[in-house]
C-alpha cells in the first residue's frame, strides 16, 4: 500500500478519497492511488478503503445468499474500479492483490473466495512487473484446481494467466503452446462471438507474433477482428488491442511490403488517441501504443531508406514514388530491438 501511494503521490496531491473523504487514511495513515481511467478528481482512493469496500460487498452478498450474477459483479471491486469500470493497474493492483489474498488466505482452498483470491494476487503481481513471482504463484493455483477438479472456462482462464507469466520469463514456446490450447478451448465452449473467445484471439496471436509465426497470427486476426467489431464496437478496449496486434503482425515480417509497413501505420495512428481516451494516459496499454507506433515508423522509415526516388509522406517517414511496382518486397533495414509484451 505504501509504494503504491509513494507511486501515486505527484498525481493524487490535493485530493481525497471518495470513499472516505479523507486525504490521509485515519488508521494506516497512507496516501491516495488512482490507477484506473478515472478523470479530473475522480477516482482517487486510499488502497485501505477500496478493500474494505471489496471486502464489505462480497459479505453482503454472501450473506443475503444474492445470484451469482451480483455475486461477480461485487467480488470484481478487487480488480476494478466501480466508477470508470476499468481494470486497475501497475502497482494498485498489485496492491489490491495483494489485499485480497490476506483477506482471504485463512479459508480453505475448497472456498471460491480462496481460490480467486490467489488469482486476483498473481495478476496483482504481473501487473506491477513481479513476472518471476507471478509465475510462481500462477503455477501454485494451476496445481491447485488440476487438485480440486476445476474443468471448463475456469481453468483455461487460468492457463490462460500462467501463458502470460511463461512470455515474461521468456519462455515463449512454452507460452504459445499453452495459448494455442487455451484458445481453442474456448473456441469450442465459448463460440466465436464470446468476449472470452475475442480477447483468447488476441493473446493466441500475440504469442505467435512473439514466435514469428506472422502468417497464422493475420489469419486469425483477420478471422476475428470483424467479429470483435461487430460484437464489441470500434471503441472497445479489446477491439483496439487486436488492430494493434494486427499492425504489430504487419510491420514485424521480415518480407513486408511497403504498403503492408504503411497500413501498420496508419492503424496504431487511427486507434491511439481512442485508445487514449477509453484507458487514460497512465494506462499500459496506451504507453504500449506509443512504442508501437515508433516500431511501426521505424520500420517504414528503414525500409524507405532503401528505395529509390524517396519522398516525404504524412507520416514524418521517407517513402517512395507511387508506381506499379509499390507492393515490391525488399530486404528489411532494421527491425525494433525488443517486441513489445503482447498484453501490455
Amino acid at each position: 500500500m505504501t509504494e503504491a501511494a509513494e507511486v501515486c503521490a505527484e498525481d493524487t496531491k490535493g485530493q481525497t478519497c471518495y470513499i472516505c473523504t479523507e486525504a490521509v487514511h485515519w488508521k494506516t495513515k497512507e496516501g491516495l492511488v488512482r490507477g484506473c481511467a478515472c478523470r479530473g478528481t475522480a477516482g482517487f482512493a486510499h488502497v485501505s478503503c477500496l478493500a474494505e469496500q471489496a471486502k464489505t460487498l462480497r459479505e453482503d452478498a454472501e450473506e443475503n445468499d444474492l445470484d451469482d450474477e451480483v455475486f461477480d459483479a461485487r467480488w470484481v471491486r478487487w480488480h476494478r474500479c466501480g466508477l470508470c469500470e476499468q481494470n486497475y493497474h501497475g502497482v494498485v493492483a498489485c496492491a489490491l492483490g495483494w489485499a485480497c489474498w490476506k483477506t482471504y488466505v485463512g479459508r480453505q482452498e475448497e472456498d471460491g473466495a480462496w481460490t480467486t483470491a490467489i488469482g486476483v494476487l498473481g495478476n496483482g503481481l504481473s501487473a506491477a512487473h513481479y513476472h518471476a513471482d507471478a509465475l510462481s504463484v500462477g503455477e501454485a493455483e494451476l496445481a491447485m484446481e488440476v487438485r480440486l477438479g476445476t474443468s471448463g472456462v475456469n481453468l483455461l482462464a487460468t492457463q490462460g494467466n500462467l501463458a502470460i507469466r511463461y512470455h515474461y520469463v521468456g519462455k515463449h514456446e512454452e507460452a504459445l503452446l499453452m495459448r494455442r490450447d487455451v484458445y481453442s478451448g474456448t473456441l469450442k465452449l465459448l463460440g466465436e462471438e464470446n468476449s472470452e473467445t475475442l480477447r483468447e484471439s488476441m493473446c493466441f496471436s500475440s504469442a505467435l507474433i512473439q514466435c514469428s509465426h506472422l502468417d497464422e497470427a493475420k489469419s486469425l486476426l483477420c478471422k476475428m477482428i470483424p467479429v470483435a467489431r461487430r460484437v464489441l464496437g470500434e471503441s472497445h478496449e479489446l477491439n483496439l488491442r487486436m488492430r494493434r496486434t494486427y499492425a504489430q503482425s504487419l510491420y514485424y515480417d521480415d518480407g513486408a511490403t511497403l504498403d503492408d509497413l504503411r497500413e501498420a501505420v496508419t492503424i496504431i495512428e487511427d486507434v491511439a488517441p481512442t485508445t487514449r481516451r477509453v484507458l487514460g494516459g497512465a494506462h499500459p496499454t496506451v504507453e504500449g501504443m506509443g512504442r508501437c507506433l515508433h516500431d511501426a515508423q521505424a520500420a517504414l522509415c528503414a525500409r524507405q531508406a532503401l528505395v529509390p526516388g524517396a519522398g516525404s509522406d504524412a507520416h514524418g517517414v521517407v517513402h517512395e514514388q507511387i508506381t506499379h511496382k509499390a507492393t515490391t518486397r525488399a530486404p528489411r533495414a532494421a527491425r525494433p530491438s525488443a517486441r513489445p509484451a503482447p498484453w501490455q
